[in-house]
């Protein structure tokens, strides 16, 4: 049975060994060597009285599993949760791979998780990281399950979107206008003599990338008094055959739009793709435009107009606000960086 603190065997509260183990903390403790691991690494499935009898014994030996102990007594892990849609999008990397930069040179850890693009996957996830003793998390988008936020908040826990902004600033965000830039690479597209138009995109169910992506392009098209058939929109998964696929039925569609504005790179690419299967020549029978200005477009021939967006900015500053916030220290409620239009080869005057 465990024992109360006033009951520790006088033995083993006189005597501190050099480098304390496990089962040290226990018999202090008057628990077992599993009751010691739960709460370590699992606190909440264990009971205050035995956690604090614990918490105390750890103190007392000055015990250190690989820093777990210090996680105990302060209540923080220096763990912060990563949750992005896939790990398998080359750009959910990059932006990943800054955060960790920045979380690692401050004595921060990342752990990463997916949750494929399943907003209620998305809080399940959380809430393991949570009851695992995450500190902090970094979220992509804006759109999320209210119940995340509320998950977050009976837990104290601070987070940072990115990849987006919020308008209402209802939520710490860093990210791009996602809606700014398909709406300024649509004015372009229009400056260039382009009337007709046809669109690839993720689905935009719980996807505020897309989204709002779509509504850009939407806007630019009524300022200019045009509008886009829905018939020359076409919605898929991330992936350059499915986009070639979806892209095969655009170009079928008669009369065919002279201009097709990508998502992102993958479906523009994906695009090219299939016109080149078709015969279709860019940019002298079509445009196309992507988003994000990756390796992928700028290598195609001819090469991809597309946007740069600030994909590794995004993650150095969220692990610059989420750091902040972990910290106690003032952070911006909402930061919008620069996108910039990359004009290459895939676009021209549509044909006469």
């Amino acid at each position: 049975m465990d024992k109360t603190l006033g009951d520790l065997h006088p033995r083993a509260a006189a005597e501190v060994p050099p480098r304390s183990s496990a089962k040290d903390v226990a018999r202090l403790a008057g628990v077992s060597t599993a009751t010691v691991s739960r709460a370590l690494n699992l606190p909440q499935q264990v009971d205050p009285e035995t956690l604090e009898r614990v918490r105390h014994a750890i103190d007392k030996l000055r015990y250190v599993p690989h820093g777990a102990a210090r996680a105990l007594r302060s209540r923080r892990s220096q763990m912060v949760g990563a949750v992005v849609p896939s790990v398998d999008y080359a750009l959910y990397a990059r932006t990943t791979s800054a955060l960790q930069a920045v979380l690692d040179a401050a004595g921060y850890a990342m752990v990463l998780a997916e949750h494929h693009y399943d907003v209620a996957q998305e809080v399940r996830v959380t809430e393991q990281l949570v009851r695992h003793g995450v500190d902090a998390f970094v979220f992509v988008g804006i759109y999320h399950d209210p119940a995340l936020f509320t998950l977050l908040a009976s837990h104290g826990k601070p987070y940072v979107l990115t990849w987006g902004v919020d308008p209402m600033h209802r939520h710490p965000a860093v990210g791009f206008d996602n809606r700014a830039a398909t709406y300024a690479m649509t004015q372009y597209l229009i400056g260039l003599g382009h009337r007709h138009f046809g669109l690839l995109s993720a689905p935009v169910v719980d996807n505020d990338r897309a989204t709002e992506r779509g509504a850009g392009m939407r806007a630019a098209l009524a300022q200019a008094g045009l509008a886009l058939d829905e018939a020359d929109a076409r919605y898929g998964p991330i992936d350059l055959r499915a986009a070639a696929n979806l892209m095969h039925e655009i170009l079928a569609r008669r009369p065919r739009p002279t201009a097709v504005v990508g998502t992102n790179d993958i479906f523009a690419v994906g695009g090219m793709l299939a016109c080149r299967e078709a015969g279709v020549r860019i940019p002298e029978d079509l445009s196309i435009t992507g988003v994000d200005n990756t390796d992928l477009g700028a290598t195609q021939t001819p090469p991809l107009t597309s946007i740069r967006t600030p994909v590794v900015e995004v993650g150095r500053a969220a692990g610059e606000e989420v750091i902040a916030r972990l910290e106690g220290r003032p952070g911006e409620p909402s930061r919008t960086l620069p996108f910039e239009i990359v004009i290459r080869g895939s676009t021209a005057p549509p044909p006469r």
